[in-house]
């Protein structure tokens, strides 16, 4: 557990699990022992992070999101006891994305750099870099600037009205310029 990382009451950090410094663990979650988390990550109250997800430096985690390991869960036919009926899969979550309250994320995705996943969204797939996602199934309803504002694209240029970055856009892949 990394310097001037807070750990709130009621919550678990297992052995194994490797949390970096300045991190905010809210109260009633559990930290699972194969997990990662990076720098500066916020997790707020009742979320489970369960072995195999990877949150990179100064990912936020709503309230109550829920993350998943095994894409076919059957209680009598555990995978440490049953690998031929399968195995558990990675979730990673990139730098400076944020996860909705509620929100469910499906395993074996990968979130992208400063996207943001809408409170209540289901996401079964990789979400781009800088990308907005709202649903069930999480669909991508816009673009966010790495501060977290709304950015909008009227040609392939464009630059955020708050903090004044400037972003590209070629199809469906966002690059800060």
């Amino acid at each position: 557990i990394g310097e001037e990382t807070k750990i709130w009451h009621n919550s678990q950090v297992m052995s194994g699990a490797v949390v970096g410094a300045k991190c905010t663990i809210g109260h009633n979650c559990l930290i699972s022992r194969k997990v990662k988390l990076g720098n500066g990550v916020k997790v707020e109250s009742n979320v489970d992070v369960w072995d195999l997800v990877e949150l990179e430096d100064y990912v936020f985690v709503g309230p109550s999101a829920v993350f998943t390991n095994d894409p076919t869960p059957r209680a009598k036919y555990p995978k440490s006891k049953f690998p031929e009926l399968g195995k558990w899969e990675s979730t990673l979550v990139k730098t400076g994305a944020t996860i909705g309250a509620n929100s469910t994320i499906i395993c074996g995705v990968t979130i992208g750099k400063h996207s943001m996943v809408g409170a209540g969204a289901v996401v079964t797939k990789d979400v781009s870099n800088y990308a907005l996602v709202v649903g069930t199934p999480a669909k991508v309803i816009g673009w966010v600037c790495e501060c977290g504002n709304r950015i909008d694209f009227v040609d392939k240029e464009t630059d955020c009205k708050i903090c004044k970055r400037k972003y590209t856009k070629t199809d469906d892949i966002v690059k800060e310029v």
